[in-house]
């Protein structure tokens, strides 16, 4: 794997993207505009898992599906999470007792760029931080390895004790 190429990439999206950059409102559709498929089936079957995994879990709350998407061996490079699928199932079940919705058709967070390159998939959200009376916008990311159609290894820019307002 390229680490040069990748960081290039990402460069390359965050210095194209003036709504992330000036603020602006995405693009209406931006999640559904084909930013998650490929034409490779490799990378298109990696980019599906996390599609699911922001949809279905993250959004839907369907953490009985957890099982499909990420793997039991899951490694989290956040302070604030613990590893293992069972630890990231219980942490939204039972520490923020989220309650499952209607799985929807397309997904709802904003999204500015989903980048696949051998087994990871990176993806790129537009975050509004408040700082005191202020508040500026600035990227979020989240990056999955994916094994065998299930995430094994997550990474995301998260402080301790720091939560992502996405929006």
């Amino acid at each position: 794997m390229n680490h040069r190429r990748i960081r290039g990439c990402l460069l390359a999206v965050l210095l194209t993207a003036p709504w992330h950059v000036m603020g602006a409102p995405m693009p209406a559709g931006a999640a559904d505009g084909g930013l998650f498929f490929s034409q490779d089936p490799a990378l298109n079957a990696n980019k599906q898992v996390v599609f699911h995994i922001l949809r279905d879990l993250l959004e839907a709350n369907h953490w009985e599906l957890a099982d499909r998407y990420i793997a039991q061996e899951y490694r989290q490079h956040n302070p604030n999470a613990a590893d293992g699928r069972a630890a990231v199932v219980a942490y939204f079940t039972e520490v923020l007792k989220v309650r499952p919705s209607d799985i929807p058709d397309r997904l709802h967070t904003p999204v500015i760029a989903v980048l696949a390159e051998g087994d990871l998939v990176t993806v790129l959200y537009p975050r509004r931080v408040r700082d005191g009376g202020s508040e500026y916008h600035t990227t979020w990311f989240d990056t999955w390895r994916i094994r065998d159609g299930k995430a094994v290894e997550h990474w995301d820019p998260a402080l301790l004790h720091e939560s992502p307002e996405l929006q």
